[in-house]
């Protein structure tokens, strides 16, 4: 069975940079063509976003990226194996370093 990989379109395949705006998705980071063609070989790539599903697809598209996707989603599921997000933590069984790690949290793209 191929594992589903969820990955957050703001700030991990494009360059958002704090600066939310519903009418324009930021444009790709740079070689994110390269790393979704290399996870696709091996995963079933979903895209999680807020943002609405068709304006995501017509970016996807845009961008010759949809190729590498098989779906678009806000739903976190259940059975992905991996989400890849940018205000994501890990959790690592202790509560108190992952209460540090909230407190002096900050997106890569904030530093």
């Amino acid at each position: 069975m191929t594992k589903t990989l969820l990955i957050d379109l703001d700030g991990v395949l494009n360059t958002y940079s704090g600066n939310y705006k519903d009418e324009k998705i930021p444009e790709p980071r740079k070689n994110v063509d390269t790393f979704l063609k290399k996870l696709s070989e091996k995963y079933k790539i979903k895209i999680f976003t807020v943002r609405n599903k068709k304006q995501t697809l017509q970016w996807l598209i845009k961008y010759n990226l949809d190729k590498y996707i098989c779906d678009i989603t806000n739903i976190k599921e259940p059975y992905a194996s991996i989400i890849i997000d940018d205000r994501a933590l890990k959790f690592n069984g202790d509560f108190e370093k992952t209460l540090l790690e909230i407190e002096n949290f900050s997106p890569f793209w904030k530093t």
